[in-house]
């Protein structure tokens, strides 16, 4: 049964399910549909697609997600940077609109959960450890400029083209003299209430003395009531009449079953695209998972994340959506609602349901400007442009890859941004652990501990030599230490014994290891012998496995201490006093 739980989280939380949580659930889910029925009309409109597969994609894999995900609180479903590179991965093989189009958005839908659920299946979840914070901050940054810049269009009314921002800046301004007025004013309208809404619609409420709940839940409804003011107003002036762009027909009823295209050709020229959205879909919705999580003292399962997710995304391959994942804005809105358990994300679906059965007709007369601005405004929120100076002042390394991946995204395309970034992580951390920090270290007077020469007031003795390795022994830096030792050891004369400190090393490879033999060796013409202190149970396992420890021409000591004791006796005499600080 444990074994069942796993796979299904459900089994667990389900026994425990009351009416207080059923209450709790309830009351979330009215709060993130009203939320999530303009929003995945948007995102659908920002993926390429009729904007009904936005509430497709939000019906089923919200159900699935439910049985098979292991966060409490959050909510799957079409999320804007998904929903970006979608749009950049269909288009790439069919025009926007056509069936074609669409073909691609469930292939895509179907290959990123299978590899979610092979993730998942066997244990994969590391390997979204390559993507750092930096690259992810500026990812999502420069995504989100993206994404707002390609709604300008339909802001202003007119024709503009173009994946980057290179491409769509000068696509917009040559178009700026074909401006729609009606259309830029109720855009405009739309963006101006939607950012205020966001920030001061709630203080506004509680100001004028209205219950802290309802004040709440009126602040979550502002592009809800855009929505219904605008139809309102474009159906009262006749604005579809004179020019203002309209989303049209959407079709009524539950999604229909549709079965992904099995087309080899095209899944290959997909799977990067696939593998992509997999990736990013899975750092975003842990990383809120587990936020949220930390707060009530719970915890979630990153691999089970990965099936959850999976399943959640071949669930909308199967219901005519599009690739899914868990949304920062959306989930904070679930758990601050007073989400207990996934069913909140079920009764969501059955409120999205009821939506596209009943409320599409109505949709007719929505302007594409307030979708648009309804991206806009929520994609912005997402952008964290602070992150830049912060990273600068703490890390040169991290900013360089922040920097790299919003420059990149910009002008090459949110595919080249991302993989842009990720060689950059890789090459810096590469380029900073073939120069390991080595300390020259000595003992603080009258204790038993060693810090580095340089920065603390120390002593040492001329024949033992101390140095401490902060990391961990491989090819990329096995040259590096063998130089520093060279060094250090060529301007101590009376040197008879190097020990190094290695409570900081957690591996040595192949390659090391032969360059500790060398580096013995080379010590051993010298008449100098080396030993090795502090030495990890897991690394002391690998070297018993080679016969490294028998020629030794020192000994392994279990602290530095013993190791300066055995060897320098004098020292341990000697007052304190009278022994000179160390110099490097």
């Amino acid at each position: 049964m444990a074994g069942l739980t796993r796979y299904l989280p459900i089994l667990d939380w389900g026994r425990a399910y009351d009416r207080h949580a059923f209450l709790s659930d309830g009351m979330a889910a009215v709060i993130v549909t009203i939320m999530l029925i303009p929003q995945s009309l948007a995102y659908a409109m920002l993926a390429g697609l009729p904007p009904v597969v936005g509430l497709y994609a939000s019906i089923l894999p919200l159900v699935v997600y439910a049985l098979f995900g292991s966060s409490r609180t959050l909510s799957v479903g079409p999320v804007a940077v998904v929903s970006l590179l979608t749009a950049t991965a269909a288009s790439s093989v069919a025009s926007p609109g056509s069936s074609e189009y669409i073909a691609a958005a469930l292939a895509l839908a179907l290959l990123s959960g299978l590899i979610l659920l092979a993730m998942g299946i066997f244990r994969l979840g590391f390997v979204a450890n390559l993507l750092s914070h930096p690259v992810i901050s500026g990812f999502i940054t420069a995504s989100s400029l993206l994404i707002a810049a390609s709604q300008l269009k339909h802001i202003l009314g007119i024709e503009a083209a173009g994946h980057t921002l290179i491409e769509m800046a000068p696509s917009l301004i040559g178009n700026l003299g074909a401006v729609h007025l009606p259309t830029l004013a109720i855009g405009a309208t739309a963006t101006a209430f939607l950012f205020w809404s966001r920030k001061s619609l709630k203080p506004t409420l509680r100001a004028l003395n209205v219950p802290d709940g309802i004040a709440v839940l009126l602040s979550r409804t502002g592009p809800v009531m855009v929505v219904i003011a605008s139809i309102l107003i474009v159906v009262g002036l006749d604005l579809g009449a004179k020019g203002v762009a309209l989303v049209g027909d959407v079709p009524s009823g539950l999604p229909p079953l549709s079965l992904p295209v099995l087309d080899l050709s095209l899944w290959i020229t997909l799977l990067p695209a696939a593998t992509l959205i997999a990736l990013i879909g899975f750092v975003e919705s842990v990383s809120v998972a587990q936020t949220l999580a930390a707060k009530r003292r719970q915890s979630i399962s990153p691999d089970q994340e990965l099936i959850g997710l999976g399943m959640a995304n071949m669930a909308a391959a199967f219901s005519s959506g599009y690739p899914v994942t868990g949304g920062f804005a959306r989930s904070v809105v679930n758990f601050d609602a007073g989400a207990r358990t996934p069913a909140a994300g079920a009764f969501t679906a059955i409120g999205i349901a009821l939506a596209s059965l009943f409320l599409t007709p109505m949709l007719f007369h929505l302007p594409i400007a307030v979708l648009a601005a309804t991206i806009i405004v929520a994609v912005l929120s997402l952008a964290d442009f602070g992150a830049l100076m912060r990273t600068w002042n703490y890390s040169r390394a991290d900013f360089t890859a922040l920097a790299t991946t919003l420059l990149v995204t910009l002008g090459g395309g949110v595919e080249m941004g991302i993989i842009a970034g990720v060689a950059v992580s890789v090459l810096l951390h590469l380029w900073a652990t073939s120069r390991p920090h080595i300390a020259v270290i000595g003992q603080v007077p009258g204790t038993q501990h060693f810090r580095n020469v340089l920065r603390h007031e120390v002593v040492c003795t001329p024949e033992v030599l101390g140095l401490r390795i902060d990391e961990s022994l491989f090819f990329a830096n096995a040259r590096a230490i063998e130089n520093v030792i060279q060094q250090e050891v060529a301007v101590r004369p009376d040197l008879r014994h190097v020990v190094l400190n290695c409570a900081a090393v957690n591996s040595i490879d192949a390659s090391a290891l032969e360059s500790l033999e060398l580096v013995m060796h080379r010590l051993e013409d010298a008449d100098i012998r080396l030993h090795l202190s502090e030495v990890k149970g897991p690394v002391m396992d690998r070297l018993k496995r080679s016969d490294f420890l028998q020629h030794l021409t020192g000994e392994v000591f279990l602290s530095h201490y013993q190791a300066l004791e055995a060897l320098s006796p004098n020292m341990r005499d000697t007052p304190q006093v009278s022994l000179r600080p160390c110099k490097s």
